[in-house]
């Protein structure tokens, strides 16, 4: 196994940048494909297969922000394969697809808080990457949709659960089933994302969320992150035995001392816990 550093690892159609904050590394990861709107070209999928457990692996790292090249966040998966394969099987079309899904929501296992910074359109599986993201916020103007039944697919990359997951049922049944395209602006009061701002600001906002995380005790935010993924808890009972155990490792912890002490000092706090 290679021991390169990740932000040193040779990607094509993808770019990854390190940032350093409050001590610890940010991860900012571009969709580099303009010409074709960042789709998820072969090479990109590859370049994100081997990317994400390097991330994954990384115990200074804070935070990932995932971005597209301007104008677009990504326009999905390169269908173009399709037309040439047009006589595969059924059980091969399934292979093909699970690898392709599996392989991009890798980023659902790096253990810290992911960004989604939605510079553009985010469509079909470009918004499902989006989905996976814990956080998102996104350009006002940008297009996001998940018209895959518009294209004679059902949707795929797990939006049938992450969009729920993320939005609620309605929302998930108005997009999916109609395949109507919304705004960045929309998307916030449909709960797709948290906040949206004019296109060149998007990065720059989801960077200081970022340095905000960053500077959070790391492994209170990791297993903050645990907590809340897949759906968060399945019972109330369920929530109160794992915050018990987790909120009794944080306590166990010099970061909890350092937290008290910074905040009867009116001063931010310098976490070294991992």
């Amino acid at each position: 196994m290679s021991t390169q550093p990740w932000w040193e690892t040779d990607l094509t159609d993808l770019r990854a940048e390190r940032r350093d904050s409050s001590g610890r590394r940010i991860a900012v990861v571009t969709l580099d494909l303009p010409e074709r709107r960042n789709s998820m070209s072969t090479p990109m999928t590859e370049s994100w297969g081997r990317l994400m457990p390097a991330l994954a692996a990384d115990p200074e790292l804070a935070a990932v922000v995932v971005t597209g090249a301007p104008p677009a966040f990504c326009a999905g998966g390169d269908l173009s394969w399709i037309v040439k394969d047009k006589d595969a099987s059924v059980s091969d079309l399934r292979e093909r697809m699970l690898t392709f899904y599996r392989t991009w929501l890798t980023i659902r296992d790096v253990p810290v808080p992911t960004i989604a910074a939605v510079n553009g359109s985010a469509i079909g599986a470009g918004l499902a990457i989006a989905l996976a993201c814990d956080i998102r916020y996104a350009a006002a103007d940008a297009k996001l949709g998940v018209p895959f039944t518009s294209l004679g697919l059902h949707p795929g990359m797990a939006t049938t659960w992450s969009l729920p997951d993320v939005a609620g049922m309605a929302v998930a049944r108005d997009l999916l089933l109609t395949g109507r395209i919304v705004t960045g602006e929309e998307a916030v009061g449909l709960g797709l994302a948290s906040a949206a701002y004019p296109a060149g600001e998007v990065l720059d906002r989801a960077l200081e969320a970022a340095d905000r995380v960053a500077a959070t005790a790391p492994i209170a935010s990791r297993l903050t992150v645990q907590a809340l993924r897949g759906g968060g808890h399945d019972s109330h009972e369920t929530a109160l035995q794992w915050e018990a155990l987790a909120q009794a490792t944080t306590l166990a912890t010099e970061d909890l001392h350092e937290g008290i002490a910074a905040a009867a000092a009116k001063r931010a706090p310098v976490f070294h816990s991992r």
